[in-house]
């Protein structure tokens, strides 16, 4: 069944991420070596390295060490099964489904990666921005558009989502040091948005929107905890990356509603 086969993608892709996650931060080649746990450095064998499964064989423990493993890793097999059978059910099994189940992928990675790191690693951004282009200009070639959210509007649209979307973050970093006092968008996320804008087009605005939403309402919630003061930094990637997974679901949706609202 296409449902299932869709799922194990998921799951085995989510098994992938973890892999990006945990080494492109350190620097460490995806490839080489094989999986291992990170306290005892034992390799983990193939039968202990089955999504979701294993871990609760295991109890969430190493096989080897018994330490304890993040619960992260079955948290993000999970979500990455769970988005790719919504862009499925969303899109049906087509071209927007995989061109949406790429950046969905490259999302979760950039969430988590600057939720811990606080950073936006290069070696994702760059290569997904080159491989997101030469489609881009394939599609234009071959008349076939299957963009998610902006569609068939072609390659103007998604440069026109790049160049504003980054310059809208950038103009925006160059401005805060000298209103606020303190470093604004860091250049990762003026990256990350840009790769957003090649996808969605001027769509990109709505994602900033519900990204700078997700960031004040986070932020007043943990400064009303007080777990953090004004002046501590919190990386904005992970609301830009929730926000972007939004607007391929719903980007459409939300605007059309927000015409409806404003009586337009």
């Amino acid at each position: 069944m296409i449902e299932i086969l869709i799922i194990l993608i998921g799951l085995s892709v989510g098994s992938f991420i973890n892999v990006v996650i945990s080494r492109i931060p350190e620097n460490i080649s995806i490839i080489n070596p094989p999986s291992r746990c990170p306290v005892c450095e034992k390799r983990i064998k193939n039968y202990d390295n089955i999504p979701i499964i294993s871990y609760l064989i295991l109890k969430g423990r190493c096989r080897y060490c018994k330490n304890i493993i993040s619960i992260r890793y079955p948290l993000v097999e999970a979500v990455t099964a769970i988005l790719f059978f919504t862009a499925y059910l969303r899109f049906g099994f087509n071209a927007v489904f995989f061109l949406s189940i790429f950046l969905i992928s490259v999302l979760i990675s950039i969430f988590f990666i600057d939720l811990k790191h606080l950073i936006i690693p290069d070696r994702i951004i760059y290569p997904c921005m080159v491989i997101t282009f030469i489609l881009l200009v394939l599609m234009e070639i071959s008349g076939f558009k299957a963009l998610p959210v902006t569609g068939n509007k072609g390659i103007l649209a998604s440069l026109t989502g790049f160049l504003l979307g980054g310059g809208f973050l950038y103009l925006l970093a160059l401005i805060s040091p000298l209103v606020f006092k303190k470093e604004g968008m860091g250049g990762g996320d003026i990256k990350l948005i840009s790769l957003i804008g090649l996808f969605f087009g001027l769509y990109v605005f709505l994602t900033l929107f519900i990204s700078f939403f997700l960031g004040a309402v986070f932020g007043i919630l943990i400064i009303y905890k007080n777990k953090k003061s004004r002046k501590d930094e919190i990386p904005f990637g992970p609301f830009i990356a929730l926000a972007g997974v939004i607007t391929i679901f719903a980007g459409e949706q939300i605007f059309n509603f927000y015409l409806k609202f404003i009586g337009y």
